[in-house]
């Protein structure tokens, strides 16, 4: 089973750079054989910064080896991913 990490339900510009490093600290504790799931369905508030930590949560998983997913992004985030071209690196977790 994959380590499963949660965003907060509002993620900005404000809460960003705390949001990557807590969750880089997260990931490089928590990493399973599994890999590394985000589960982003409580945002409620959020802007382009959640993409910015979503990416780093990606690079910190894959420079440990582990594989990167995420869960119950929400529409309006994805819609931002696919407009930034990022949304491929952002697989939807099983």
């Amino acid at each position: 089973m994959p380590a499963v990490l949660r965003l907060p339900s509002v993620l900005t510009h404000e809460q960003a750079v705390a949001c990557s490093v807590a969750l880089r600290k997260a990931i490089a504790l928590q990493a399973t054989a599994d890999g590394v799931t985000v589960d982003a369905s409580a945002l409620q508030r959020f802007d382009s910064s959640a993409l910015a930590v979503l990416l780093d949560c990606r690079r910190t998983a894959l420079s440990l080896d582990q594989v990167f997913h995420v869960s119950g992004l929400p529409s309006r985030l994805r819609r931002l991913a696919d407009l930034y071209g990022v949304a491929d690196l952002m697989p939807a977790a099983a």
